[in-house]
């Protein structure tokens, strides 16, 4: 239903004539009531110009950095180096030390079965797992800014290093194993670079439905690639599904039941403790000791019943891992595409996690230094034989859960994982590889995340869309095409959001002087000849385009839903500018080009609100002065104010006496006009709601003021 309170008018007289005393505080109306206006301060072009190209974004920048940097005490230069300086001057013994120990022992028993599986997913022998998680820990606890951060091998990216390292050569080879070292360095470097230039904001334009999308595919694909371990046959190596199930089902006549028995009784005793552990708080250091349990058990049953159909970890060297620079430099060009993949997870993963426990543990993180930490560990543990690291979701969150408060956690890890390498080697020999499986099986599953689709499909059917098309081109195109058509899918709806901006036609809340988007209150009333539009983005010239067509858009519909057979156009477009904060040489001469058009058309363009920047881009650009610096204001109000007294006065200018018009007129045309003319100009732009509608009783009568309810 819609009920109009219109003003018609046959007149095409030009409306941009105006006092120039509407720069003041109150102007006069025709019937003598003033009208208050808040002055619209201008920037002068001029003078703000020459201050204004000095300080442009880059030298801004420099500037702040450079003032921070004059302002940092020694200590703080200190903490910014090392940020293991912060906790370790406030660290409090008898409070922190026994929690962090414990965290410590926690994940140092965590990490040592599953590093070695991890190696294993890499195509490397265990015992780079062990260095992985070795150097690069220690390294991580000195240099990262995160206190409850894990750090070591992780699934993902031991997936990532098997699919293109397996490329490139066999994973029996020794090549193998030193370009898997030379990635380490590589992503080490490329974290080192973003972390010193600050780049880690990159990030934000890949979506969270795009993270989840990939590794619920990611974990799908990890777990089908160890099901060899439990099957007793090789599995086809690759990062596509359609391969992994062929290669499953082309092979079962090779299946060994050994194997299976005993990976799926792991499995099943390490989901069992990870559920007791997450749904029970008193028995949290189950889920800890998952790993470790199933490494003893199979290892116990090895020991007992001697199965021949079942492969072990076999020998591992005893022993901490010597210095060597990464060689076979050769291949860094075909690494770096893996390298800027694996670097890019490391973000997602890591700098995510970090930030989440920072904030919830209460202390300031610096993703930058963050950054920089990771790529320094990752660096340093190239030179020890260690494949790319990261910080781990799983540890980390049994980290914080077992009370870590600093990074003392972290060398407390490293110290048990050198004693295993010192110590306990020999012991690893009998491990059964469907134990390493099940613990890389059970690790994964948490990140199959289905939950997360179902909301998104109930919330958002485009994060939805990212969702799928993310996991369905990992599953079925391999990862790093999954990745890039995740990422680019992303950015192209960051792109369209941004070339589509959201545009709303305001009205007025009856009784008040606050206008809002029609849409959402229908009861809001809009003025007729006139167009209220919010734009809620900054205007550029991916988007001007599409501002115009929808401002075209709005005065055709308007004139299609004014009443009354005179009413033909609108006469006023009032912009309100206050959601944008940038607008770009494109869009200035847009908008010269839309005034241009609304002009041959009597049309004024009035601006409400614009920031001082744009305003000042306006101004250098000679938009203010072809509009006229009296159509810009502080308020909404001001502008409707100021357009309803042009129409107001357009009115009393048509109603001049016509001598041949008046003869034909009714007795009771001109009693309707009388009570027309009866209402003043305070009711009509009062905005209350009760009046106008008692106004309105007569449905011949169209006075000024109209209300919009949605049909």
């Amino acid at each position: 239903m819609r009920m109009e309170i219109t003003y018609a008018s046959p007149s095409s007289q030009d409306v941009t004539s105006i006092s120039s005393s509407t720069s003041g505080f109150s102007m006069p109306t025709s019937g003598g009531r003033p009208i208050k206006i808040i002055p619209l301060l201008h920037p002068n072009a001029t003078s703000s110009s020459s201050s204004s190209s000095s300080s442009s974004l880059a030298s801004a920048l420099f500037s702040r950095w450079v003032t921070k940097m004059k302002r940092m005490s020694l200590a703080q230069w200190i903490e910014t180096f090392l940020p293991c300086c912060r906790w370790i001057r406030t660290y409090e013994w008898r409070e922190y030390f026994q929690v962090d120990l414990m965290a410590g022992i926690t994940i140092g028993i965590m990490l040592v079965p599953q590093a070695m599986s991890y190696a294993k997913l890499a195509g490397l022998q265990p015992i780079y797992g062990l260095y992985c998680g070795f150097v690069p820990v220690f390294v991580y606890a000195i240099f990262g800014s995160s206190r409850q951060l894990a750090t070591g091998p992780v699934a993902l990216v031991s997936l990532l290093v098997s699919n293109v390292l397996s490329g490139i050569v066999d994973s029996s080879d020794e090549l193998y194993t030193e370009l898997a070292i030379l990635l380490a360095l590589m992503v080490g470097i490329l974290e080192c670079i973003m972390g010193l230039l600050r780049l880690g904001w990159l990030i934000r334009f890949i979506s969270h439905s795009v993270i989840s999308g990939f590794t619920t595919a990611s974990a799908i694909v990890i777990a089908l690639s160890q099901a060899k371990y439990f099957l007793g046959y090789e599995v086809v190596r690759s990062s596509k599904i359609v391969p992994l199930i062929k290669s499953i089902i082309s092979g079962m006549d090779k299946f060994s039941w050994p194997p299976f028995v005993m990976g799926s009784s792991i499995l099943a005793v390490l989901l069992f403790m990870k559920h007791l552990g997450k749904s029970r708080k008193q028995f949290r250091f189950i889920q800890a000791a998952g790993p470790l349990t199933a490494v003893i058990l199979g290892t116990t049953l090895v020991k007992i019943f001697h199965p021949s159909s079942i492969s072990l970890v076999g020998k591992i060297p005893q022993g901490l891992p010597s210095f060597s620079i990464p060689k076979e430099f050769g291949y860094a060009k075909s690494l770096i595409p893996t390298a800027m993949l694996i670097t890019g997870v490391a973000i997602l993963e890591s700098v995510g996690i970090a930030k989440a426990l920072a904030a919830k543990n209460g202390y300031e993180l610096d993703s930058s230094q963050e950054l920089f930490g990771l790529g320094l560990a990752n660096i340093l543990g190239s030179f020890f034989s260690a494949y790319p690291a990261t910080g781990s979701f799983s540890r980390s969150a049994v980290n914080n859960e077992s009370g870590a408060k600093t990074g003392l956690s972290g060398i407390i890890t490293g110290i048990i994982i050198g004693c295993a390498l010192l110590f306990l080697t020999p012991l690893f020999e009998y491990i059964p590889q469907c134990s390493l499986a099940a613990i890389v099986i059970s690790a994964v599953m948490g990140l199959v995340d289905y939950d997360e689709a179902i909301f998104l499909w109930r919330v958002d059917k485009k994060d939805f869309l990212l969702w799928t098309i993310t996991s369905a081109t990992t599953l079925f195109l391999g990862i790093e095409i999954g990745v890039l058509v995740g990422v680019g899918a992303s950015i192209a709806f960051v792109i369209h959001e941004s070339a589509n901006p959201h545009i709303a036609v305001l009205g007025r809340l009856p009784g008040t002087t606050v206008y809002r988007n029609i849409q959402q209150y229908p009861e809001a009333y809009t003025y007729n000849r006139i167009v209220m539009v919010r734009i809620d983005a900054p205007i550029y010239f991916a988007n001007i385009s599409y501002i115009k067509d929808r401002l075209r858009e709005y005065e055709l519909n308007v004139d299609k839903s004014t009443r009354g057979p005179e009413v033909e156009r609108i006469y006023f477009v009032i912009l309100e500018m206050s959601p944008v904060t940038y607008i770009d040489s494109s869009a200035v001469q847009a908008l010269k080009d839309l005034h241009q058009e609304y002009k041959s058309r009597d049309i004024q363009i009035a601006i409400s609100n614009p920031n001082r920047d744009v305003l000042l881009t306006l101004s250098k650009a000679g938009v203010v002065e072809l509009i006229g610096k009296e159509w810009y204001f502080v308020r909404m109000h001001d502008a409707v104010q100021v357009c309803l007294q042009q129409v107001q006065s357009i009115k009393q200018a048509l109603k001049q006496p016509d001598p041949l018009l008046d003869d034909k007129l009714s007795f009771f045309q001109r009693l309707l006009e009388q009570r027309e003319d009866d209402l003043s100009a305070a009711e009509l732009e009062s905005g209350d709601k009760r009046l106008l509608i008692s106004k309105n009783t007569d449905s011949q009568l169209e006075p000024l003021l109209s209300r919009k309810s949605s049909n």
